[in-house]
């Protein structure tokens, strides 16, 4: 958390010279301490390293003949829990933890497995010298934060890679997921991000599709979920009932397009998604994902059926979205209102976007009066939807409500004090309620925020014909002929009908 400073004021007429000379040396100094502060939380990152490193493991693991399969990278959250990737034990018969100090730790049991979220939490034997476990840290990192990453790229155990937060994305139904700058290559899967405070933020995920990388991280809280199994698995447990378990398969497209989902990229993703329901049909996050895509992509009847067939498995507010969405564009009223409609129900607190949405079904629908309740509950949730304020203003416009849309266009002036459009709006409202020396101050208000704004100065000419100043209204001419031929000639149209 930004902690806030409050800086004393003080009068230099009012000091005494002793306090004055004491205030100065006090400023001096902070102003010569400045950049040292920033060296010396550049010279903490060796610490750090330091402090966090002996929590970092390699994971080596080998298939039924003994042979090596592969190598990644895990870290202590328990004295005898060791988290990872999914996907570094996928296949394997047995598995060894690699300390730091060289000590080997063979892997007794799986605890917990996060198929989609690619984690997996492994039990150990608690080491003779315990070993620090790392402190997850729940709460979502910030854009731009530092951070530090200890894996074991192409067998280099232990290396160190820093970077920062690039972005944190929500991806519908599935949850959030860390973009990061720092490098990770083969067997860094499974390695923490630690923040400059030691706690970590998520766990690097590599996946490797069409010859691309996607460098990011699963949020801690996801690793706190895992719930340990009652009856812990044995890895070869593991293989044979992945192998019995055709939502494996399934698994394994879905991460492939959550990976290119993480970059926006949905024609790719759309592409595993689909194989994803091909290879297990009751798969509803890869359905909701398939009808997500399909909306962002323009497909709106492929987007409805793959949205049906998510809710049919596992109601969810996101994939009811995307079916209010689809029948929207659809031009299927009834059935994009009862969409919305569900996805409210499911999580009304976190809807401000599905009423916003509803009032769009009704504007479209022609009921007024729905549209506006609609809009004033997505603001009563959300109290700066400025884009709620907006619709919210255009409907009372076009319902003759000049008095409530003055109102709610000042709220938006509030949210957005150097914006012009919202007086233009303001001005226009009262010109409507005759109210001619308010509207005229509106517009002016306007384009001193734009002075370049045609159609406010066509509404303050328009405004003072109105009010009998023919005269000032030919200046609001000349002004426009200028700026914008187009208002100009609506504008000279009134002067001289």
């Amino acid at each position: 958390m930004t902690k806030r400073r409050q800086a004393a004021s003080f009068q230099t007429d009012k000091a005494s010279p002793h306090e004055f000379k004491s205030v100065m040396k006090s400023l001096w100094l902070l102003f010569f301490l400045l950049p040292l502060h920033h060296s010396s939380a550049q010279d903490l990152l060796p610490d750090l390293v330091r402090r966090i490193k002996p929590s970092a493991v390699a994971v080596e693991t080998f298939d039924v003949r003994g042979e090596k399969l592969s190598r990644g990278s895990g870290f202590f959250i328990e004295t005898d829990r060791i988290v990872t990737n999914r996907h570094v034990i996928e296949g394997a018969y047995r598995a060894e933890i690699h300390s730091p100090n060289g000590n080997t730790f063979p892997v007794k049991a799986v605890l917990a497995v996060d198929a989609e979220g690619d984690i997996a939490l492994l039990k150990i034997d608690p080491p003779t010298n315990p070993v620090r476990p790392l402190p997850l840290e729940k709460t979502s990192p910030q854009e731009g934060e530092s951070i530090v990453v200890i894996g074991n790229p192409l067998g280099l155990e232990g290396s160190v890679t820093n970077g920062i937060v690039s972005a944190v994305r929500d991806i519908p139904t599935f949850g959030r997921i860390i973009q990061i700058t720092a490098a990770i290559s083969s067997g860094s899967s499974g390695s923490p991000v630690v923040n400059m405070h030691g706690q970590v933020i998520g766990i690097a995920t590599l996946q490797i599709t069409g010859g691309q990388s996607v460098n990011f991280a699963i949020p801690s809280e996801r690793i706190s979920q895992l719930q340990p199994t009652t009856t812990p698995m044995s890895l070869s447990e593991l293989v044979v009932a992945s192998g019995r378990n055709k939502r494996a398969k399934a698994v394994q497209f879905f991460r492939d397009g959550l990976s290119f989902l993480s970059k926006d990229d949905c024609e790719k993703a759309i592409v595993y998604f689909e194989k994803a329901v091909e290879s297990d049909n009751t798969y509803a996050d890869a359905w909701a994902q398939s009808g997500f895509c399909n909306e962002k992509l323009g497909k709106h009847a492929e987007a409805l059926e793959a949205s049906k067939r998510a809710v049919s498995l596992r109601p969810s507010a996101e994939s009811y979205f995307n079916i209010g969405l689809a029948n929207f564009y659809l031009k299927q009223y009834r059935e994009a209102v009862e969409g919305y409609r569900q996805a409210i129900k499911l999580d009304p607190y976190n809807s401000a976007d599905a009423y916003y949405a509803l009032g769009l079904v009704y504007r479209d629908w022609g009921k007024a009066d729905e549209e506006i309740q609609a809009y004033k509950q997505a603001i009563r949730l959300r109290p700066d939807y400025v884009s709620a304020y907006e619709r919210l203003g255009a409907r009372y416009m076009r319902s003759k409500k000049y008095s409530e849309a003055v109102e709610v266009f000042r709220q938006i002036s509030s949210l957005k004090p150097g914006d012009a459009v919202a007086p233009n709006n303001i001005g226009e409202a009262y010109f409507e309620l005759n109210r001619f020396n308010d509207a005229a101050e509106s517009f002016r208000q306007a384009i001193r925020l734009k002075p370049d704004f045609g159609k406010a100065y066509y509404n303050l000419g328009k405004c003072l014909l109105a009010m009998g100043n023919r005269d000032a209204a030919l200046e609001q001419y000349n002004i426009l002929q200028n700026i914008d031929a187009d208002w100009a000639e609506k504008l000279n149209a009134l002067i001289n009908p």
